[in-house]
């Protein structure tokens, strides 16, 4: 079976010695050293690619931070871990507090209203959503018409355990399917013979099912495919839903915002601040996402 081989994604090179392994201790979505790190983020993961790259670029600005630990899981996992000033992770207790927290601006109203944050602002926007597909395209798959053959099996994100990301998805293809007329027989959200449903993790889950062929495709938005076809370009490509590309009329768009958690320490406005600056922008936009200053509704 075809496993992923991911690269490093931290803000600071690790120089510890390195081990692991892939049934047991690999971990993806957690990064950096918390006892060395004076910067805590939580994040939502769509965008990790590029959180990355800018959390990179502000370390190297601010090297006294020393180090940056973030996470990149669905917004459930964060919060959760906000709310009880930790993560599980397996056998390991990770205790951290984060300064600062994005995710989209639903979640974050929730954490004003709960007292944990005062505000939040616009980060970046995706630029829609498109269809993740093996490199050869052995099903030949050309469209979201495609997507009502008998042959043709789907990776959605779990509609439980990462509502946001499937309510964008589903939603896209419901009113792309109502505007050109198609059956989609699994829009009602029941369990379905040709959809694999995500666990948790879809931006790791997706291109994995895909990879393995336990999917023939999957919907995925369009800067988390930008990113899979670029680190694994023998692998993968990615196909627009429609002849309009991922800028159709009928595509949702997922939306992040950024905010201080409390006062946000020494370092989170600074981030804050920085995170809503040119820099940030061009790196989001290299990314395929759509930085806050350019968003359109």
């Amino acid at each position: 079976m075809t496993r992923l081989d991911w690269p490093g994604e931290r803000a600071q090179p690790a120089t510890q010695a390195f081990f692991q392994q892939r049934d047991s201790n690999i971990c993806l979505d957690l990064h950096g050293d918390p006892r060395l790190a004076r910067l805590a983020v939580f994040s939502d993961g769509n965008h990790h690619m590029a959180l990355e790259q800018a959390l990179q670029a502000f370390l190297s600005d601010h090297p006294q931070v020393v180090d940056i630990f973030y996470a990149t899981t669905p917004p459930r996992v964060v919060v959760e871990a906000l709310a009880t000033g930790g993560i599980v992770l397996g056998n390991l207790t990770i205790s951290v507090k984060p300064q600062v927290f994005i995710s989209p601006p639903k979640v974050l109203d929730a954490l004003v209203a709960g007292g944990a944050m005062n505000a939040h602002f616009p980060l970046a926007g995706s630029r829609g959503n498109v269809l993740l597909l093996p490199k050869a395209n052995p099903k030949g798959i050309k469209g979201i018409a495609d997507l009502a053959r008998d042959d043709i099996s789907l990776f959605l994100s779990n509609p439980k355990t990462e509502t946001v990301s499937y309510t964008t998805y589903i939603n896209t293809l419901r009113a792309i399917a109502a505007r050109l007329d198609l059956a989609l027989d699994f829009l009602d959200g029941r369990p379905h013979p040709r959809v694999l449903y995500g666990e948790s993790i879809h931006h790791r889950e997706a291109p994995q099912a895909v990879a393995a062929g336990d999917a023939d495709a999957a919907v995925v938005f369009h800067h988390l495919a930008l990113r899979y076809t670029r680190i694994f370009p023998e692998i993968f490509t990615m196909l627009p839903l429609t002849a309009e590309g991922e800028h159709d009329t009928g595509q949702e768009r997922s939306r992040v915002h950024v905010g201080l958690v409390g006062d946000g320490g020494e370092w989170g406005p600074r981030l804050v601040d920085f995170l809503r600056g040119p820099r940030v922008a061009d790196i989001y936009r290299h990314h395929g996402l759509v930085p806050a200053a350019s968003q359109v509704t």
